[in-house]
């Protein structure tokens, strides 16, 4: 892991909405959320800056059309 600002913005951004996903997906028992929690979590661990921003935004997108398709 790098010790680049803007890596570790990233990953603290990444991590932060990851941990309030997975969170509110163990309380409300959520399975997508709480899929979405762990996955924007692990994404952390992606090389550079760009790959987990897309790995997040990739996995928000389908956190939101399962959400919509009633899971």
């Amino acid at each position: 892991m790098s010790l680049d600002p803007g890596v570790l913005l990233v990953s603290l951004m990444v991590s932060t909405v990851g941990a309030a996903l997975f969170i509110y997906g163990k309380k409300q028992s959520r399975l997508p959320h709480l899929a979405a929690g762990i996955l924007m979590t692990l994404s952390v661990f992606a090389p550079g800056a760009i790959l987990p921003l897309v790995i997040s935004a990739l996995v928000a997108g389908v956190l939101i059309w399962a959400v919509r398709l009633g899971y």
